[in-house]
């Protein structure tokens, strides 16, 4: 059997006026950031833009920093195991701000919230997406600055 090479994907952690930022509901079973596939030909960026277009309804991003990557398996469709199936995956994020209210598509995404730094540390479903977020803490408070 052929190995499955995993798709990168790309996404954003997103400030609002308030300094709160944006968790997406997937499924109705986990909390993460908005991100999404990398399409053929696209840069991360312009995927991370696209899949909080796609998953949140927000178009109006101001761009502030790239955030780096890291790599974890998706969740399995209970929302708390991980799919080790396609293996390990490379998620890329970067920081954006925006004043646009969220419309999710309700498909995919089933619920958006805006919540203080801390609460999304406590929210995230994925052990290495909580991980991901106190890494970059101190880029995204100077952002609040």
């Amino acid at each position: 059997m052929p190995e499955i090479s995993p798709r990168e994907s790309a996404g954003g952690i997103i400030l609002n006026p308030e300094g709160k930022i944006l968790l997406v509901n997937q499924h109705n079973n986990s909390w993460s950031f908005p991100k999404g596939g990398i399409d053929a030909g696209e840069t991360a960026l312009e995927a991370a833009k696209r899949e909080i277009w796609e998953e949140a309804g927000i178009k109006n991003l101001d761009y502030i920093d790239a955030l780096g990557s890291y790599e974890r398996y998706s969740l399995a469709k209970d929302g708390v195991s991980e799919d080790t199936a396609l293996g390990l995956r490379k998620r890329t994020l970067f920081l954006f701000r925006t004043t646009d209210t969220p419309k999710p598509d309700m498909k995919e995404t089933t619920d958006v919230r805006w919540i203080t730094f801390d609460e999304g540390l406590a929210l995230l479903t994925h052990s290495k997406d909580k991980e991901f977020l106190e890494s970059v803490r101190a880029k995204v408070e100077a952002a609040l600055q």
